[in-house]
């Protein structure tokens, strides 16, 4: 139970907390956003008020809510709520909580609710000593993670829990949050204003994460407070103050997490798509985050054969070239080497009919098995080979082509490969067509 003394120590704690700490809301109607995973009628918010919550996992970016929602919960539950660390807790930590909440359960009829924040960073033992506890309802576990948990926690937990995920915040609910934070007493009280210019630019450089946001705020309200006050007693919050306090702000990219993957899938389908400003874009986004450039050449090889091939295949040359680039040279010069083969990529005309070609072809040797080679086609290096009849030799002949089998019998021209009718590709189709037509045209 809170005494005086305790509350006193709790509100001077908060007083000196980050604004970010202050302004966390306490109850579901001052929650921000997520209406989606909290919003009225969802599962989620129906289980906080009724104080009926079972075993849930929330996913989503950083500053989204996932701790604010658990704290609401700590508010709401007549359970005793405990948090652990998934960064410093033990298996015998979590053992130990599981001990106390049965207690708790078996002699005042009391339950438990456990908040694992960043629950991904739990290892598959400490993971495994929740299963029980979980599926016995000894405790109500609230997990907290950035990570997808369908590959970073344990199936078992998973399917004992269910899974809600958060979204970034758009910039009208960021720019509730500002307006709130400028106003409220736990916040800057009044003292300072911010025009909607540079409300915006906060809100751009926060992508959508409400704690960075607010610190931006914070910090920018600090460089402000020696300012004269206005007629209206407020210190005005410049542009300038904001992009003093964020120099630089580098963007979520975890090399091993969603995010990473989201934005490679975003450069090669911008590529695919032919679309070289998007693929610049998200190419920065990877070069600004430190990813391997060798990495990223590689992406672009692979797509100038999957994407672009024979239409163009100078395509794979300058692709290749930028690979070489950023192993020998690297960053930050070599960012110009795979800008480029980034745009020639996006640039080219566009094929997928090598990748569709030699899947075909597999799709046919693993399922009809080993088709014999043609006679003629055969190695003559071994006795008997003259009975294999005569191989047609295409430089004896005037267009350096003579009609001759080369699939084996089963199968027929077209099979396999098919022209995407565009760049070179087409038109050495073509030209093929003509030289077997015999009209292939005379050289001038």
């Amino acid at each position: 139970m809170d005494t005086l003394f305790s509350q006193q120590n709790r509100e001077r704690e908060l007083r000196n907390a980050p604004l970010a700490v202050r302004m966390r809301p306490t109850t579901l109607d001052e929650y921000v956003g997520q209406d989606k995973a909290v919003g009225p009628g969802s599962w989620l918010r129906s289980a906080i008020e009724h104080d009926v919550l079972s075993s849930v996992i929330l996913y989503g970016p950083a500053g989204t809510g996932k701790t604010t929602l658990a704290h609401i919960v700590a508010e709401h539950t007549r359970s005793e709520f405990v948090e652990v660390s998934a960064i410093t807790g033990t298996v015998k930590d979590l053992r130990r909580e599981i001990e106390e909440a049965r207690h708790r359960l078996m002699q005042f009829d009391r339950r438990t609710i456990l908040f694992v924040d960043e629950i991904h960073r739990f290892s598959r033992s400490q993971q495994d000593a929740l299963l029980h506890a979980v599926e016995n309802r000894t405790v109500v576990l609230i997990g907290a993670t950035t990570e997808n948990p369908y590959f970073e926690v344990n199936s078992a937990l998973l399917s004992r829990s269910r899974v809600v995920e958060l979204e970034h915040l758009g910039d009208d609910d960021v720019r509730r949050l500002l307006h709130r934070a400028l106003e409220a007493p736990q916040g800057l009280a009044g003292a300072y204003s911010m025009d909607e210019d540079t409300m915006s630019a906060v809100c751009s450089l926060a992508a959508g994460d409400a704690r960075a946001a607010l610190t931006t705020l914070e910090l920018s309200s600090q460089i402000a407070v020696s300012r004269e006050a206005g007629e209206d007693g407020r210190r005005a919050i410049t542009l300038e103050d904001v992009q003093v306090a964020n120099p630089r702000r580098g963007l979520t990219y975890d090399k091993s997490g969603d995010m990473h993957y989201d934005i490679i899938s975003a450069f090669i389908k911008s590529m695919r798509g032919s679309d070289p400003d998007a693929a610049v874009y998200w190419l920065a986004r990877m070069i600004d985050a430190g990813e391997d450039p060798k990495f990223i050449a590689r992406r672009i090889m692979i797509q100038a054969s999957e994407d672009v091939g024979n239409a163009d295949p100078q395509a794979l040359l300058v692709a290749e070239a930028a690979f070489k680039s950023a192993e020998v040279i690297g960053y930050p010069e070599c960012r110009i080497n795979l800008a480029q083969a980034a745009i020639y990529v996006a640039l080219a005309p566009k094929s997928n009919a090598a990748e569709s070609a030699i899947d075909a072809a597999l799709a046919d040797v693993r399922m009809s098995g080993a088709r014999e080679v043609p006679n003629h086609l055969r190695d003559r290096h071994r006795p008997g080979s003259d009975a294999y009849g005569p191989y047609l030799y295409p430089h004896d002949y005037p267009e350096g082509w003579v009609e001759q089998r080369y699939l084996p019998e089963g199968l027929e021209r077209g099979a396999f490969y098919h022209t995407a009718g565009r760049g070179w590709e087409q038109w050495r189709v073509e030209q093929s067509e003509r030289d077997r037509s015999g009209n292939a045209p005379k050289a001038s």
